[in-house]
């Protein structure tokens, strides 16, 4: 199955800058109707509501916030395609003080957050992928990350929620997908950002530009997973077998069942 983003309507969380700006501009560059950026202080979308006009709308959401969710679900009921990039990092080892803590966090944000998106927007995503309004199907995309298939011991906390949010994507790609709705699973490694620069990367991150630009591509093309940088592309390749012959055939197989 493969998504058209020419004329689609769009909603990615987290896009008022780093790699959520990239996608919303990615997105737009290839033809989406209108973007909506679901962002927590609506106000920092202005800039890019100067740049791009009507086609990039404000829209409040908190992943920590579900009443914020299930608001901007109503709102944006004619979107097509849902990224959720937002995410938070602490760098906590598995024996960091506030470990239990960091990892609260995170798992509320990145984990828990991808939940309620998803349990929000499906709905919606079905609707529309069954009305089929000048567009090809409808998506949901998953910013997850080369974290969740290998443990980094300074990230520990952080790479063990988004192993969480990548099986809790698998699991939506079964569900979702006899419902004409495609799922991606994006994986990047260190990306240019404030996230990376906080988390001490910055040095080896790579240009916001790739992650829009693999999301793209998986789209069209109809991948489960995607590996936009350097680093993601050599653990992608190592994991490539695993990938095809177990996770993929998997959800191929309980998609078939449902």
């Amino acid at each position: 199955m493969t998504f058209q983003i020419k004329d689609s309507v769009a909603l990615v969380t987290g896009a008022n800058r780093g790699i959520g700006k990239a996608i919303l501009e990615a997105l737009l560059a290839n033809g989406a109707a209108k973007v909506y950026a679901a962002v927590r202080d609506v106000s920092s979308v202005e800039p890019l509501r100067q740049a791009h006009g009507d086609k990039v709308v404000a829209l409040e959401i908190d992943l920590t916030r579900p009443e914020t969710i299930a608001a901007a679900a109503g709102s944006a009921s004619d979107v097509t395609l849902v990224v959720n990039n937002a995410g938070v990092l602490k760098a906590a080892s598995a024996l960091s003080d506030d470990a239990i803590e960091s990892f609260q966090f995170e798992m509320n944000v990145n984990v828990y957050g991808l939940i309620r998106v998803a349990q929000a927007f499906a709905p919606v995503l079905k609707r529309n992928a069954a009305a089929g309004t000048g567009h090809a199907g409808a998506a949901l995309v998953q910013l997850n990350s080369v974290a969740s298939l290998t443990n980094f011991p300074d990230f520990a906390t952080y790479s063990a929620s988004k192993a969480a949010s990548y099986s809790i994507t698998q699991g939506l790609r079964a569900q979702l997908k006899p419902e004409g709705v495609d799922v991606v699973s994006v994986h990047p490694g260190p990306i240019d950002t404030d996230m990376a620069t906080d988390a001490g990367l910055h040095e080896m991150a790579e240009p916001p530009s790739l992650v829009a630009d693999a999301i793209v591509e998986a789209l069209q093309n109809g991948q489960f997973h995607a590996f936009p940088d350097s680093m993601a592309v050599q653990i992608g390749q190592a994991y490539a077998s695993f990938a095809e012959n177990v996770i993929e055939a998997e959800t191929e197989e309980a998609a078939a069942e449902a």
